[in-house]
Parts: C-alpha cells; sequence; structure tokens
C-alpha cells in the first residue's frame, strides 16, 4: 500500500531539546511510506539548529523541499505547514490525519493542548485530534517535572492522549547517541502500529 492510499501521520517538532527524535521519526514514517504532515514552531527551528548544526530555510516551501531531500520523500508524500497555515487539512476534524506526534513537545505546547488554547496551528491540530478522538502521542521532555507540568500531563492521559517521556532503555546496550535515539523512535512507531526494524525486541 503506497503512501497515496493511506491517511497521513502529523509531526511536529517543537522547542524542546531532543529535536534528533522528531527528524529521525521523519525518515522512519517516509520510509514505512507513510505520508507525513509536518509542522516545526520557531522555538524548534532554533534547537534544530543548535543540537544537529541544521540550518532550515526560512521559507516554509524551501523547508518542505529541504526536509523532504532530508528524509528521502517521494514527491508530495511530505507536506509542511506554517504555524499560521489554517487552511491546512490538520485544522478540521474533515481531514483529519490518523496520528499526531509531537516530537519533542515543550511544556508550553502540553500546556496549551490541555486547556484547549488553539493560538497556532499546532495547537489547533492538537485539539482536532482530542476532538475527533485520534490518537495524539505527545514525546515529553523535561527534567524536572513541576506540578503544573504532571497534573497537565495527567489531565491528557484522561482523555487518552499517550504521554512518552524521553527516556530511552539501556537493556540493549546501546554503543551510540543514534541507538538511544532509535529506541525511543521505535516505540513511537510501535504506538503507531507501523512495522519497523529499528532495535531488537525484548526477549527476542
Amino acid at each position: 500500500m503506497s503512501f497515496k492510499q493511506q491517511k497521513a501521520i502529523s509531526l511536529v517538532i517543537t522547542g524542546a531539546s531532543g529535536s534528533c527524535y522528531g527528524l529521525r521519526l521523519l525518515q522512519a514514517l517516509i520510509e514505512a511510506e507513510r505520508q507525513v504532515y509536518m509542522m516545526i514552531s520557531d522555538a524548534g527551528r532554533v534547537v534544530i539548529e543548535m543540537e544537529l548544526a541544521l540550518k532550515l530555510p526560512t521559507d516554509p516551501k524551501e523547508t518542505e523541499v529541504f526536509l523532504a531531500e532530508y528524509s528521502n520523500a517521494a514527491p508530495g508524500q511530505l507536506r509542511l505547514f506554517s504555524n499560521q497555515q489554517w487552511e491546512a487539512p490538520v485544522a478540521s476534524g474533515s481531514n483529519a490525519p490518523e496520528a499526531m506526534v509531537i516530537a519533542p513537545c515543550t511544556m508550553g505546547t502540553l500546556s496549551a493542548i490541555a486547556c484547549g488554547s488553539s493560538n497556532n496551528l499546532i495547537e489547533r491540530a492538537a485539539d482536532v485530534m482530542l476532538k475527533e478522538r485520534c490518537q495524539l502521542l505527545l514525546l515529553v521532555r523535561e527534567a524536572p517535572f513541576s506540578e503544573i507540568h504532571l497534573e497537565n500531563m495527567l489531565k491528557l492521559a484522561r482523555m487518552g492522549v499517550t504521554i512518552m517521556p524521553a527516556s530511552p532503555g539501556f537493556y540493549n546496550q546501546p554503543k551510540s547517541i543514534e541507538q538511544l535515539i532509535d529506541f525511543m523512535v521505535a516505540r513511537i512507531l510501535d504506538h503507531l502500529k507501523i512495522e519497523h526494524q529499528l532495535q531488537p525486541r525484548w526477549g527476542a
């Protein structure tokens, strides 16, 4: 089944540390032949450059081309939307994607989703997932968590949101940062029910 025959997966990168997770997940979704709708916050762009020395173009269309080449996407497989692009399909429940992943997810984004603010496309897209009862997964990254953070996570978890801290395991005896990244990306793919070969299974 090609990406044109499946509902899209939304992928969001916000300004928390761990942009490597989001970009590795992008590569994995493209490799799995899934259509990807992508959004990157302004802070997310800054963190990508800081952590990965990867400077994204300022124009959304140029960024889309850049990331399509980065992930080896087929023509039309990756669509990138600016945070004020309200006509994007993710802004409406009539064309909601199959699932949405925010990797990494800042505590500010978590808070905005928990209170339904919908002040930009990322927040609105998450609100759509909640109201349509679609899968929403947040790869949260902060340490330590404040009581506010924990209350917001509990609130969203009770709504069916998957809260996944960016805390890779070590039982596979990873030898590189890339293997640690793949551990978390593999867990996300598991929850999306997308087949992968990123790491050996427990007990296998």
